[in-house]
């Protein structure tokens, strides 16, 4: 039998330290991701919302809307995903479940209301101590599969402080979280002061835009940071390209000026492993102008 999603992911974790993990809106993506060489993939729920559905990251998707996009990657790549299940809806051990059934490796649940916000933005409300264990409890009760990974998030250090979210991580540990998401830190010492409290894997999450410098691999390693999320990074860059050609074709009438920003078809096969018979797959084809 193959090694569970689970023990994929343990086994990434074990070999790469710290692990990359990089952000995969939809299935092509995750493909991307494993062709740069990337041992781990993640899917945001802000990806989720904002990509699939057109809404803000404000807790407003389901499990299910979570799990057309995770079967539509599961399908197709074999990486070990880790998946956003924001404060886990109304029934975390369900989510577990249904996540593990569909060839999730790990998820990741916070600690703040369920009317959540965005992990980088002011006015989070956090939920007390208890009612996250709680979750947790119901998290850890939906396992089917002993290595499938249940990881608790913190959002605690910009509502009371880091030691206060250090008390939470650790109690987190004790009601059985298997590694934790640190989130939103300023500095290196607030992740040493993490790794050094928090006898499990602690995962830093260097997303565009927020709170968190963007910290290096190496400075990362130093403070003992076991894995490192780049959660939106790929997506925000594809929309940035997306929205100068709607504007360019709109403004100017043809794409012309633009084309050579464009993936070519020959590449999109190549990530696809698709080879049509009359369209040899070689470096020329990049420029081929047959419509394909």
């Amino acid at each position: 039998m193959p090694p569970s999603p689970g023990t994929q992911f343990r086994s990434a974790l074990a070999a790469e330290q710290p692990l990359q993990i990089a952000g995969t809106i939809n299935a092509y993506a995750a493909l991307q991701a494993k062709a740069a060489g990337f041992q781990a993939i993640y899917l945001s729920g802000a990806g989720v919302a904002n990509h699939s559905y057109g809404i803000p990251d404000i807790g407003e998707t389901t499990l299910a809307d979570v799990l057309v996009d995770v079967q539509r990657i599961t399908r197709r790549v074999n990486l070990p995903l880790l998946v956003d299940i924001d404060t886990g809806w109304d029934d975390p051990a369900m989510a577990v479940r249904e996540l593990s059934a569909a060839g999730v490796a790990a998820v990741h649940m916070e600690d703040q209301v369920s009317a959540k916000l965005c992990g980088h933005l002011p006015g989070k409300q956090l939920v007390s101590t208890k009612e996250m264990i709680s979750r947790l409890q119901s998290a850890l009760s939906g396992k089917t599969d002993p290595a499938f990974v249940i990881m608790a998030r913190t959002d605690a250090a910009t509502v009371e402080g880091v030691g206060a979210a250090i008390a939470r991580a650790r109690a987190y540990v004790t009601a059985g979280a298997d590694m934790i998401f640190a989130e939103a830190l300023h500095t290196l010492d607030d992740y040493r002061a993490f790794t050094t409290a928090v006898k499990v894997p602690v995962l830093a999450n260097i997303t565009e835009f927020g709170q968190t410098p963007y910290f290096s691999i190496g400075e990362l390693r130093h403070a003992d940071v076991a894995m490192v999320l780049y959660p939106l990074s790929a997506s925000r860059a594809a929309a940035a390209a997306a929205q100068n050609i709607y504007q360019t074709i709109r403004q100017h009438g043809t794409q012309k000026s633009v084309v050579d920003k464009m993936q070519t078809r020959a590449d999109l096969y190549r990530t696809l492993d698709y080879k049509p018979h009359d369209l040899p797959l070689t470096p020329a084809d990049d420029t081929d102008k047959r419509g394909y």
